[in-house]
């Protein structure tokens, strides 16, 4: 069974740790079993690509590269917060703001 993470897709993440530190951008992607994500702008590496269809001069390509998610904190209305869970009225499991108590959309 998957676990549950505090991020999703498209939430807005701070970096807490590694070389891009204290930057903030939405997360594109999460791989799940190596428990990293892609962070749109941040954690930029240099892939070496050879000539293909979509890029016939190969080259060096710049792309974002995966980090671990505990280096990562969910931003909730322009602060960084931790993320707990809770039932709403409905029964649902729901991300809730620990620095605020608010309910995340």
């Amino acid at each position: 069974m998957q676990q549950k993470l505090h991020i999703k897709v498209g939430d807005t993440v701070k970096v807490i740790s590694g070389t891009s530190r204290g930057r903030e951008g939405k997360v594109l992607a999460i791989d799940r079993t190596k428990l990293r994500a892609t962070v749109e702008g941040l954690n930029i590496v240099k892939k070496h690509s050879k000539p293909s269809a979509q890029n016939p001069q190969g080259g060096i390509v710049e792309m974002e590269a995966g980090i671990h998610i505990s280096n990562l904190m969910l931003v909730h209305k322009g602060e960084a917060t931790r993320v707990g869970r809770k039932l709403d009225k409905d029964g649902k499991l729901v991300r809730y703001s620990k620095k605020s108590g608010e309910e995340i959309k």
